[in-house]
């Protein structure tokens, strides 16, 4: 009869802890009303994170990588990635619209996939930049994205580890615990 009673007080104080453990909400940065200037420049890649480790996969081979992010014309970004992977260096371009309607931006040649933008001081890092990656799920019966991935930017090269850290246990608390990060042995490409 103790161990019946002990097993529900158990379950129930489980479940009390999950309705009252808060996690923390980055703020989003809204793309189509947020001052675009703040983002221009240089930026260092330093960790992803998803919820399945599909979504973080590509970023595994990875050793380094910066970007940087120009606006060429009114509501479109420019980035261009120089990522090291082994001994390559591998460049590649993207370009990203900004739309009156949307809060988040479009990247040329996948309308369905969105790119939020959220607050670095989410990762106590106010010179951060969080990006998220979303694809809807591939089949309407899926109740799951078919892609959900965070990546942490950040303006310096070799920013505090904490700042890494606290953006894993944020997301973590999300249900977003498959990650990766850049280990940053080699050289910078240029």
């Amino acid at each position: 009869m103790l161990a019946t009673v002990l097993s529900y007080v158990l379950c129930l104080y489980g479940l009390l802890y999950q309705a009252f453990l808060l996690c923390s909400v980055p703020e989003q940065l809204p793309a189509n009303t947020v001052d675009h200037q703040q983002f221009l420049g240089k930026w260092y890649f330093k960790a992803a994170v998803g919820q399945r480790e599909a979504d973080i996969e590509r970023f595994k081979e990875m050793d380094n990588m910066w970007i940087t992010m120009e606006e060429p014309v009114n509501d479109t970004l420019l980035v261009t990635g120089q990522m090291r992977i082994g001994d390559d260096c591998i460049k590649q371009t993207w370009t990203y619209h900004i739309l009156p309607e949307r809060d988040d931006v479009v990247l040329e040649g996948l309308p369905r996939q969105r790119t939020l933008l959220w607050s670095g001081k989410w990762a106590n890092c106010p010179e951060c930049i969080i990006f998220q990656e979303v694809k809807p799920p591939l089949k309407e019966t899926d109740s799951e994205d078919s892609l959900n991935r965070y990546l942490l930017y950040t303006r310096q090269s070799d920013v505090n580890h904490e700042v890494v850290k606290v953006f894993l246990s944020n997301l973590a608390c999300h249900n977003a615990s498959a990650s990766v990060r850049l280990l940053q042995e080699k050289e910078f490409c240029t």
